[in-house]
């Protein structure tokens, strides 16, 4: 009898070890499933997470948001709140990592070129276009920081996109802060590295964040912060950007065109203390866009939209935009 209840014992045990290793990909929430997937982005694998609303049926059509992350960060890093907040709104909602970040394929890791992250998001838009839960002509585009540049480009030439959401985002990315003298210097550096790179084939590094008085993309102490602790819930972010990535990102300029996004709706959600990417050239180039536009300018910085009352007041903005554009 023994043996036989521990037979038993033994093969509910297994039962359940292979249900939990067969859904580990899925998440539930009480309006909402998650699934880890892939897609493709020219030729490489983006790993994303993607939110179906739980009322699905196999006749029903919802609207889709697709977003990504900023400067070298990853889904895991706040982007979860902002997707949640979505799904549980009745959209379908794809979050990715760009190539060369995260859990997505790529070498060298941290290379971050403008035009392939937006490659990636175009890859992103025509993956979520093609799944059957989804309304191919009803589809929103979310980004925050460099990302919320990168919508504001894409808003202004894919026509697929019918709302867009650009969350503290990156206008121009030159160093017009920077003295003559200063450029000068930084451009030797750039030159210095092209060479090596070229004659050695070595990929050199520089850190995202450090502490304080030590070289890095980010010397503010917010900047610092807000890096630390989201990292530990993204454990495959590293601290490191290319140089040959520094040395193009100064050629990111994406609010040229965002007078051509019109007639699409564009919310621009500014932090009014923002000093990294700049709450007054952020409201210059809103100015330059068309109509219909939206724009919401709460108080803080450029890291307090992802935690507490900026999370609350930029997020919930953003559900109303897309609400109001993209369901009937």
């Amino acid at each position: 009898m023994k043996q036989i209840l521990l037979k038993k014992v033994g093969w509910i045990s297994m039962v359940l070890l292979i249900l939990v290793l067969s859904f580990q990909n899925v998440g539930w929430a009480a309006e909402f499933e998650r699934h880890d997937i892939t897609f493709k982005s020219q030729g490489l694998q983006c790993a994303g997470w993607y939110y179906v609303p739980k009322d699905t049926n196999s006749e029903e059509k919802h609207p889709a948001i697709v977003m990504a992350h900023g400067f070298t960060a990853v889904k895991e890093m706040s982007l979860n709140k902002f997707a949640e907040k979505f799904a549980e709104a009745g959209f379908v909602v794809l979050v990715f990592d760009y190539r060369y970040l995260g859990a997505s394929e790529g070498e060298p890791r941290g290379q971050v070129f403008y035009f392939e992250q937006q490659q990636d998001y175009r890859n992103a838009i025509t993956w979520v276009s093609l799944q059957k839960e989804v309304d191919s002509e009803r589809i929103g585009i979310w980004g925050t920081s460099d990302s919320g540049g990168h919508v504001l480009h894409l808003g202004a030439f894919d026509r697929r996109v019918k709302a867009v959401v650009a969350q503290v985002p990156t206008i121009n990315a030159r160093y017009q802060s920077l003295s003559a003298e200063a450029q000068a210097r930084r451009a030797a550096f750039y030159d210095r590295n092209r060479v090596e790179e070229y004659k050695k084939g070595i990929v050199n590094y520089y850190p995202v964040i450090a502490p304080a008085g030590q070289p890095a993309c980010f010397t503010q102490k917010e900047a610092y912060e807000y890096f630390t602790e989201t990292a530990k819930e993204a454990p495959n972010w590293k601290n490191q950007i290319t140089m040959e990535s520094l040395d193009i990102y100064k050629e990111f300029a994406p609010a040229t065109f965002i007078h051509l996004i019109s007639p699409t709706p564009l919310l621009m959600i500014v932090a009014s203390k923002d000093i990294l990417t700049s709450s007054e050239g952020e409201i210059k180039a809103f100015e330059r866009a068309g109509e219909p536009k939206k724009l919401v300018v709460f108080e803080g910085g450029h890291f307090d939209p992802y935690d507490g009352s900026g999370f609350n007041e930029a997020s919930t903005a953003a559900v109303e935009w897309f609400e109001q554009y993209l369901k009937p």
